[in-house]
């Protein structure tokens, strides 16, 4: 049995940013604060702890005056960075600098007085970063139903969570561009243009679609590796599931079954962008020296 590692997986640049940024402070001084978990990975999450990263929430601001806090990928609300000043604790901002862009251009559109709808999860870090930008008066849509249902009277311009599908997005532009007379798709860009050129989503988990459906394809069994909790990990997994079905989720390799891998020849291994190739490699190991060889 062949395992391959897909060689287009593995960590966003957004994300091999935050954890150099986290490791480069852990480097001057063993006590560093995430506000929230750094990265949708558990396992990640553990070795970080292990060198003194320690999660905590809004609610322990107050008591960690003088100590620095770390600003994850997914970006906080602009009363974050207010409440951090009143606690007296240090900000080291690791926000990904497309997670930045969009919430400038929201907020440059609300200033403008648009009805601001943002395609994505309500209770996401990142989406609530972006409500923050518009005083979280933008609505909020998950479906093309949602999107059916807003105020239909009022300039409008779309923006998306960074991590959501291409697909879903097109149908709402649709859907909005037919309902709103004034209604434009916010982009990276300094002017606002149809849903046909560039959105907010990023390019690195858009642009794993082509490659990955190739990949899971080639081979007789997918194993997905990524943490329960990532948002672009549920959207590529389903990707992957969909060119084959025979694709399993697992957030480490103690989840492998080995029933999975019956009279299987080609095994292939992939990640959402908050997936570590260390841990793609040690469920790699695990398969072909331990899943691997069980099989009749």
């Amino acid at each position: 049995m062949t395992v391959t590692v897909d060689s287009h997986s593995g960590f966003c640049w957004g994300v091999v940013r935050t954890i150099d940024i986290a490791e480069d402070e852990l480097a001057e001084s063993p006590e560093l604060y995430s506000l929230g978990p750094i990265i949708h990975n558990p396992v990640e999450i553990e070795r970080l702890r292990a060198e003194g990263l320690e999660t905590v929430t809004l609610d322990d601001l107050p008591r960690l005056r003088g100590k620095k806090v770390l600003i994850r990928a997914h970006g906080e609300p602009p009363s974050t960075y207010a409440l951090a000043r009143r606690s007296g604790v240090t900000l080291v901002d690791a926000t990904c600098p497309v997670v930045t862009k969009v919430q400038e251009r929201i907020r440059k559109f609300y200033d403008q007085g648009y009805q601001i709808v943002i395609f994505g999860k309500k209770d996401h870090a990142e989406v609530i970063g972006l409500l923050g930008h518009t005083d979280n008066k933008a609505v909020v849509v998950r479906t093309v139903e949602e999107a059916a249902a807003i105020d239909a009277s009022r300039k409008t311009v779309l923006f998306s969570q960074t991590t959501m599908d291409k697909e879903t997005f097109a149908k709402i532009a649709e859907i909005l561009r037919a309902r709103v007379r004034e209604f434009v798709v916010g982009t990276f860009e300094e002017s606002a243009i149809d849903f046909h050129a560039k959105d907010t989503i990023c390019g690195q988990v858009s642009g794993r679609d082509a490659k990955l459906r190739q990949f899971a394809s080639a081979n007789d069994v997918m194993v997905f590796v990524a943490g329960r909790s990532s948002s672009n990990g549920k959207v590529l997994f389903d990707i992957c599931r969909q060119a084959n079905p025979r694709t399993h989720f697992v957030e480490d390799e103690k989840e492998l079954d080995p029933a999975w891998f019956a009279g299987a020849g080609r095994v292939g291994i992939s990640g959402a962008t908050s997936t570590p190739q260390w841990l793609m490699e040690r469920v790699k190991t695990a398969i072909e020296h331990g899943v691997g060889r069980a099989q009749p």
